[in-house]
């Protein structure tokens, strides 16, 4: 045990100083400040950055130069980096491809995106020092474009995480406020992003990893539904898991941004490259022009109700949609406490044995990961007798109702809860063709749904602890495998978004997520909505998107781009 405590400690301390070797030897370019030059290149789209390249006016090299410094200094900032590609990339940028969608653009990738010859650890220390033997199918993907990877950043070991700290990275801060969670699990894509070091970037999402980061550093994302985006070749704290379809997603700055990304990947022809990937193309989507459209919002789910903030951008995005002409009403649908239900039993369906076997005797793990898998290992009757507990001594049948299944399940209880998940979908399916608001039927359904991407806005670090059970508004739709937005709207208000003294918490689960809200303390910190389409819709929701931060502009309201 001693030895292997002492093990995992040198293999830290060894990835540590790795890191800060590489960066500390890279040319002195790197570590100068940066010139008009590198501003101008900061400033632009992709798609100027792209037809700049195509055109000569600009190398792939410079771009390279810009992005890296600025790279370094949100590292320097908050922390995100994992494995410093810069050296490499110099070569990768001086070879790239300048006739393709993506030419000469710099892309940062989740730590598990494999690159050949660099490591994807994930924040496992049994991982560090073993890298990949082969690129991934993304990174294929991205080089034949034009693309040029430089750097991978900073995960939750497990990826299961709202919050991205491990042992061997150390924690990630907020960029726009220190002491705060940026998200998880893709966390040091959405600091670059937000610090203006990245313009395109690559997550992962299985319970909210691109969206709840999205939301907490105020950038764009959407999760894409199972088998429509790249994924084959990466690594995975949980390979095989497939109860909820965890996706690799893109992130980007900007909303013009976001749709760039993601026809420049469809313009590769993505499944030839990744069996998995469905023979799709990207669609060119309108929206309705004949009727107002129908957005179904998602007030409540009935586990922990959105704070005063995430409430405050959601009434504003509703408000302007009314103002303008669309239809607004309250959602009616399966509980979505019963989606949390059926997904936190099959992501954790083998009692955590999976996401654990790469972890060291002494290896700390985020606190909210420590503690469910603390309650993996509990005795059956502790369990249950612990369930008994809180539903009938402290009246609290929505935690009791968690609790009650947080055990590994048998091969016939998972066959059980396949099934319970395939009827939720169907019956959420009539949502979109039936569905009934504010106790009228309406045969044609609801166009969009529009919820909060989380309850509250960043927490302290730490604050999983509680979180991790509090993710239920991105949650839920991995378990129907809808595409899904997250787009920042405004920022926390200390005045106008301070909790009313009526408030009284409805259950632990609520009451102790709420013990870190304070929005004097959260002031300026970012607040997202999330827009969500049915299945295979990614095109739809970005127009969704599109829609919203169009109106919004037009009214002067909201909060929308990152002028850091």
């Amino acid at each position: 045990m001693l030895f292997s405590y002492l093990s995992h400690r040198r293999t830290c301390r060894d990835k540590q100083r790795e890191r800060a070797e590489r960066i500390a030897s890279l040319k002195p370019i790197y570590h100068e400040p940066l010139t008009s030059q590198d501003k101008e290149i900061l400033s632009r789209s992709v798609s100027s950055l792209v037809a700049a390249v195509q055109t000569s006016s600009l190398s792939p090299s410079d771009i390279l130069v810009a992005y890296s410094k600025k790279a370094l200094q949100a590292h320097a900032q908050t922390n995100c980096l994992t494995e410093v590609m810069i050296a490499s990339a110099e070569n990768w940028a001086s070879t790239a491809n300048r006739s393709g969608p993506l030419a000469g653009v710099p892309v940062s990738l989740k730590d598990l995106v494999s690159v050949k010859g660099w490591d994807s650890s994930m924040g496992y220390s049994a991982l560090v020092g073993k890298p990949m033997a082969a690129d991934g199918a993304l990174v294929r993907l991205l080089r034949d474009a034009g693309a040029v990877p430089y750097v991978k950043t900073n995960v939750p070991m497990t990826m299961l995480s709202l919050e991205s700290t491990n042992d061997v990275f150390g924690s990630t801060d907020n960029p726009h406020k220190k002491g705060y969670t940026s998200g998880g699990s893709s966390a040091g894509e959405a600091v670059l992003l937000a610090l203006g070091a990245a313009r395109l970037a690559i997550g992962t999402d299985v319970a909210g990893s691109v969206r709840a980061p999205a939301h907490f550093s105020g950038v764009y994302s959407i999760k894409s539904s199972m088998y429509r985006f790249l994924k084959q070749g990466s690594a995975s704290s949980i390979p095989g898991q497939e109860g909820v379809p965890a996706t690799h997603s893109p992130m980007t700055r900007t909303l013009e941004d976001l749709e760039t990304f993601w026809r420049a990947v469809f313009q590769m022809k993505p499944w030839n490259y990744d069996y998995s990937v469905l023979r799709i193309p990207w669609r060119d989507v309108k929206l309705p022009e004949d009727r107002p459209i129908r957005w179904g919002v998602l007030w409540d789910d009935g586990v922990v109700r959105p704070s005063p903030a995430c409430a405050r951008a959601l009434k504003t995005v509703t408000a302007i949609l009314e103002k303008n002409g669309h239809e607004v009403v309250t959602l009616k649908c399966p509980s979505p406490y019963e989606g949390l239900q059926i997904a936190s039993q099959l992501l954790l369906a083998d009692g955590g044995k999976t996401a654990s076997k790469n972890h060291h005797a002494f290896e700390s793990n985020d606190a909210g990961m420590t503690s469910a898998f603390r309650g993996l290992r509990l005795p059956y009757f502790v369990i249950k007798l612990y369930a008994w507990y809180y539903r009938y001594i402290r009246r609290d049948p929505i935690y009791a109702g968690l609790i009650d299944t947080h055990y590994e399940k048998t091969i016939a209880e998972f066959y059980a809860l396949i099934a319970r998940r395939e009827d939720y979908r169907s019956r959420w399916f009539k949502v979109w063709r039936d569905a009934e608001v504010e106790g009228r039927q309406g045969d044609e359904g609801v166009d969009f749904i529009l919820t909060v991407p989380n309850s509250l806005p960043a927490v302290p670090h730490g604050g999983m602890r509680h979180g991790w059970k509090a993710c239920g508004y991105t949650f839920l739709f991995n378990l129907l495998d809808y595409s899904a937005g997250v787009m920042p709207i405004t920022h926390v208000d200390a005045t106008a978004d301070a909790l009313p003294r009526t408030f009284r918490a409805r259950n632990a689960i609520e009451r102790n997520y709420y013990r870190m809200y304070d929005a004097s303390a959260m002031e300026g910190l970012p607040i997202g909505v999330q827009i969500v389409g049915r299945r295979l819709e990614e095109e739809r929701v970005l127009e969704g998107m599109k829609l919203i931060e169009r109106l919004l502009r037009e009214a002067g309201a909201g909060y929308i781009g990152l002028p850091l």
